[in-house]
């Protein structure tokens, strides 16, 4: 039932954000919207910026499920453009209010999961520490975020497919080095 209550309250705030910006909408507004008290809602947030992470953790998720390889994350990076478009109203509205750092935080969140997992699976049968894994990992998450930023910021205009073949002819094979470069 929780799960239900949180999604339903998710979906409240996703409706508002098409009615007015982050700032302005109240916890109010969103019990209302879903049915339930204040305190049910304070029972699973502590505010409505605790839900708004929550909501792009979960996007984020159901984005990334079964993309996190070598081979596939291409796709996944796909789907996180694909999860940022489905939400262009709630994802553009968070980019413009106080609050933007929130959706850095989804993003860096979603590309550092579909990352770690490339790296993972790279550094198979490679003598590397952790925190290099995670030091090349960050490395290309901060990219891919700025990437992503920016096409945000133009208003989503260019096609994510373009952006993506052109990461992916960038970064061929460069994991793996960087990895073999750590190996010891």
């Amino acid at each position: 039932m929780s799960q239900v209550t949180k999604k339903a309250l998710a979906a409240a705030l996703k409706d508002q954000l098409l009615k007015k910006p982050l700032h302005k909408i109240t916890i109010n507004d969103i019990t209302e919207e879903c049915g339930i008290n204040r305190m049910t809602f304070y029972y699973h947030f502590k505010d409505i910026y605790d839900l708004v992470e929550w909501t792009c953790v979960e996007d984020a998720v159901r984005a990334l499920e079964g993309n996190k390889t070598y081979d596939t994350w291409q796709q996944g990076f796909y789907n996180i453009f694909e999860a940022i478009l489905q939400n262009k109203p709630f994802i553009m509205n968070v980019y413009h209010s106080v609050s933007r750092e929130q959706v850095e935080n989804y993003l860096y969140h979603m590309t550092y999961g579909l990352l770690i997992g490339v790296v993972e699976e790279r550094a198979e049968g490679l003598n590397v520490g952790e925190e290099e894994k995670k030091f090349i990992a960050d490395f290309y998450k901060y990219a891919f975020v700025g990437i992503m930023l920016n096409w945000i910021k133009n208003d989503m205009k260019e096609d994510p497919r373009d952006i993506i073949d052109k990461l992916s002819v960038l970064i061929s094979g460069d994991i793996t080095r960087a990895l073999k470069k750590y190996a010891s």
